[in-house]
């Protein structure tokens, strides 16, 4: 049996028929930018996430950057970053000029640590830039405290949580703002690159409206010097689509996570943990063994696709040289970057295939045991 670490062919082929209709009507009305679609699709993520307020944009890492430039953090500023995470989050903050300041995180869950983020603060923060990674929602009580007592923005990291809950109240509204990836892997994907910021902040909302059309508030009046990062019409009614569906699809990953989490018996793999306090919707199914390279190859040659979330931590990338941050400085991140492994979780995978999966794991023996 080949079970792909991901495949669209299920949830694509089920709402086919939504898509087209979708696709026929918008041709139709010659209306590509900045349309109706556009206006619905924000009104209905805001509403599903709980927000008053979304904006929809060219991607995840667009969606981050404008709330930064929204908040006017610049070169001179830090803004706290998990160490353990995908580039684009330290990106967002590079790219304001500001500097990313690298917070470790917690080895069970992977996520930033609020015990460390104390330390790192200085007169020059302006920001904590939280990661829900792998779609489970990082330990908002605490990071907002902390927040709260030295006068930060808590900004949402919120690609990887298209519904993800922490104590019933759903990622996007969790912080003073947030932004979500549409990257087509995503639980909510576009089929293309797309994105959004999601706040209660009216003043911020306006404020990133404008920055992703040039800086205009209203044609050929540019109040700021914006980027073009314009969610278009056409992806917004996918999305509209795929919104729809989202709960429903979200399900089953839970489903097929808890046949995960509580079938597979390998005493060599570090299985995910979950807080009470999380409501997961489980975008990756995030494992850990000190014998990748053993399990990965084992599992290919048994038809089991995986991915490797994240193999270089960002500290230790090229592009991140002028940090000056040493192998051994951000411990915690390099184990997982070392040690981390992603098993096939996608909806439609059937019973027999993720029983499969487990079969397999469960029956790995490395070579030097």
């Amino acid at each position: 049996m080949n079970v792909p670490f991901v495949s669209f062919g299920p949830m694509h082929q089920e709402i086919k028929k939504e898509i087209l209709d979708k696709f026929h009507d918008l041709y139709q009305k010659d209306w590509y930018i900045n349309g109706p679609e556009v206006e619905s699709f924000e009104r209905e993520f805001a509403s599903y996430c709980g927000a008053n307020y979304s904006v929809g944009c060219g991607n995840g890492l667009d969606a981050l950057y404008l709330i930064l430039r929204g908040y006017e953090i610049h070169e001179g500023d830090e803004v706290i970053v998990p160490s353990n995470t995908y580039i684009a989050t330290a990106l967002a903050v590079s790219y304001t000029g500001a500097k990313p300041v690298f917070v470790e995180p917690n080895i069970e869950t992977y996520m930033i640590n609020p015990e460390l983020i104390e330390e790192k603060i200085t007169e020059k923060t302006k920001a904590i830039l939280v990661v829900h990674l792998y779609g489970q929602t990082a330990d908002m009580d605490k990071i907002n405290l902390i927040a709260k007592k030295y006068g930060l923005k808590v900004i949402e990291d919120a690609a990887q949580a298209h519904g993800a809950k922490y104590k019933g109240t759903r990622a996007g509204n969790l912080g003073d703002a947030a932004g979500f990836s549409f990257y087509p892997s995503k639980n909510l994907g576009a089929l293309g690159d797309a994105g959004a910021v999601v706040t209660n902040d009216s003043e911020l909302a306006a404020k990133v409206k404008a920055l992703t059309n040039y800086g205009s508030d209203r044609k050929y009046h540019n109040i700021y010097k914006g980027i073009n990062s314009r969610l278009d019409e056409v992806q917004a009614g996918f999305l509209r689509v795929k919104l729809s569906h989202l709960d429903q699809l979200n399900e089953q990953r839970k489903t097929i996570a808890e046949k995960y989490l509580t079938q597979i018996d390998q005493d060599q793999i570090i299985k995910p943990s979950i807080r009470d306090d999380s409501e997961p919707i489980w975008h990756i199914f995030a494992v850990r063994t000190t014998k990748r390279q053993d399990f990965q190859k084992y599992l290919k040659e048994n038809g089991i696709g995986t991915v490797i979330h994240y193999p270089i931590a960002i500290h230790l990338q090229e592009a991140y040289k002028d940090l000056n941050i040493r192998k051994g400085q951000l411990p915690v991140a390099e184990q997982i970057a070392d040690e981390e492994i992603s098993l096939p979780l996608w909806y439609g995978m059937s019973d027999e295939e993720v029983s499969y999966v487990i079969e397999k794991v469960n029956a790995w023996k490395p070579n030097d045991l």
